[in-house]
């Protein structure tokens, strides 16, 4: 190990704008009125999101071992208190994501995540718009584009009405790899999103991809488009080709959010994945839940975008690597 080994990843510099930036953050909630909480890092339950890995913590509770989950977000445990205080409420914090490593990726980042009750999608699109205007220093417009536009603009096909054997042609053409993901149709579409459609977003103005395909709803609404399609009530930020930010219209429905993590977690048992704890007290909250919107923002890659940093590394204390 070098001398130099103990050094923080990033500069003092960047240190103080990533200070200054969430200063500005904590300010803007603060005006409107938004309480700032807190909420435990480490759960009973899991994530049953199938791409979506938590790590786990071994933990002794009343002398008995136990195993505890950390938070790959704050959502379940934010949507309780929401449930409870009906009010608006954000929070600033270390999230948790197993094997993501990459000059994009850390393990260990940080999340603001928000939700706004008796807010629509578009005016909680509005909010981040205003968000993102505060910490640039000017009022930035952002560019909006659906799902299957942005499909059909840069890789040339519908992606919800194209068949599998399409999607794999495509794929095949494009050199991406030999994995043969068979009916999987959402499994084709996210390949080619993450290569071919992602890398192209945001470059020009930050911009707002709407209305995704209904296996990729989470915790989201589903709801038909204006071509009769079904689609999920969400959307994503992309800024100079990163994902920022993954906003939805919460679903409140506690039967059919327990369908949905069953599901997940019959295809994390079908991949050999670990089944998680479903977390019952966030489907005991959804009879009191208000009608909201929810946002999850990673300030790490915002911090990227705004000091113009190439890697995660440049704007977090110590990666994983020298953690």
């Amino acid at each position: 190990m070098t001398n130099s080994s103990f050094h923080p990843s990033l500069t003092l510099d960047i240190a103080y704008k990533r200070s200054e930036i969430l200063n500005k953050i904590r300010q803007f909630f603060a005006d409107r009125e938004v309480l700032e909480v807190q909420t435990p890092i480490m759960s009973q339950a899991g994530n049953t999101d199938v791409f979506v890995p938590s790590v786990s913590a071994n933990v002794t509770v009343h002398d008995q071992a136990k195993t505890y989950y950390l938070h790959t977000s704050p959502e379940f445990a934010m949507k309780r208190m929401l449930a409870s205080w009906q009010v608006p409420i954000y929070q600033i914090c270390p999230v948790f994501r197993d094997n993501e490593i990459g000059s994009r990726h850390n393990i260990e980042f940080t999340m603001l995540e928000w939700y706004r009750p008796h807010f629509s999608l578009d005016q909680l699109g509005v909010e981040l718009g205003d968000l993102l205007s505060l910490l640039y220093g000017y009022p930035v417009i952002i560019n909006h584009m659906s799902y299957a536009q942005a499909f059909m603009d840069y890789v040339g096909i519908h992606p919800l009405t194209a068949s599998c054997e399409v999607l794999s042609a495509i794929a095949s053409d494009k050199g991406l790899g030999t994995i043969d993901l068979g009916d999987d149709h959402q499994g084709w579409l996210d390949m080619l999103f993450s290569h071919l459609v992602e890398p192209q977003l945001g470059h020009e103005l930050p911009t707002l991809i709407n209305d995704y395909p209904p296996a990729t709803a989470a915790l989201a609404k589903i709801e038909s488009d204006r071509e009769g399609n079904q689609v999920a009530r969400r959307f994503e930020l992309y800024i100079n080709g990163l994902e920022i930010a993954n906003a939805y219209d919460e679903l409140a429905d506690a039967q059919a959010l327990r369908v949905r993590f069953a599901q997940d977690n019959a295809t994390r048992k079908k991949r050999g994945l670990p089944v998680m704890p479903i977390d019952e007290r966030l489907l005991a909250a959804c009879d009191e839940l208000p009608p909201c919107s929810g946002i999850a923002l990673g300030v790490d890659r915002l911090v990227m975008v705004l000091t113009g940093a190439g890697t995660i590394n440049e704007v977090i204390g110590f990666g994983v690597g020298r953690a």
